[in-house]
Order: structure tokens, then C-alpha cells, then sequence
């Protein structure tokens, strides 16, 4: 999924929280926090906490690139924030993920190559492209 809002500038912050939403606007879950890869200054991926109605999973994370999200009804003016993520829930269930209490080791090539391979993002971050 490509990212229409290129050389937009946020802060970590302004994505901490925000609403992930399908695109038919199910709700998925929410940003809990993003990973910096400290040797590159990339953003590694985005650490998902999903919705209990979405999927019962309410013990796992899941990692996801930047890349994978869909920034367009993030709102100009940064007060929507959502982000749309189009995945099926059974796909999502399927993906990396970890422990809410068991977070990777840092830094962790292997598990950031698994997430962005499985989301189909080349780089650590699409937007880190930008």
C-alpha cells in the first residue's frame, strides 16, 4: 500500500494512539508506540495493539511497517488520526507479532526483515524513502 502524504513531517507522538481502522472503517486497535532503529535513525515499524472486537488477542502486539499504512484520512490538520491498514483479520492474526510482556531484543534484523517481508515493505520504512 503506498502513502499518499509524502514529505509530511509528524511526531512520534502524534502517531502514538492513533485509530488504525480496515477500509471499510472497522476498527482494528491502535498505535502503542513506534521503534526507531537507533544505528540508522529508521523507523523500524509501528507496534499495533488491536481492538478486543477485533481480534482476541489481547496479550500480542503486532509490528508493522509504516509503509504498510494508509495515511490519507489522517486528517490535514492532524486531529482525525487514523490510519487505515488493509488486512484481513485471519492475516493479521498471522503476522509478526510478540508478547505484550516479551518485546524483541533490540536490534533485531531478523524480526524487522520477517515483518517488512511479510507486509511486503522492501525497506525498514516506505516513508523514510521521502
Amino acid at each position: 500500500m503506498k502513502n499518499s502524504m509524502r514529505h509530511q513531517i509528524i511526531s512520534a507522538s502524534t502517531l502514538q494512539s492513533a485509530n488504525v481502522k480496515t477500509p471499510s472503517d472497522e476498527s482494528v486497535g491502535e498505535i502503542k508506540d513506534i521503534m526507531i532503529d537507533i544505528s540508522t535513525g529508521k523507523i523500524s515499524y509501528a507496534v499495533l495493539s488491536v481492538s478486543t472486537g477485533f481480534l482476541n488477542l489481547d496479550s500480542k502486539y503486532f509490528a508493522i511497517p509504516l509503509g504498510a499504512f494508509n495515511f490519507d484520512h489522517f486528517g490535514d490538520d492532524y486531529n482525525a488520526h487514523v490510519l487505515t491498514l488493509d488486512v484481513s483479520r485471519e492475516r493479521l492474526e498471522n503476522s509478526p507479532g510478540f508478547d505484550k510482556d516479551n518485546w524483541p531484543k533490540h536490534p533485531d534484523s531478523e524480526f524487522v526483515d520477517s515483518v517488512n517481508s511479510y507486509y511486503g515493505v522492501e525497506e525498514s520504512s516506505d516513508l523514510n524513502r521521502y
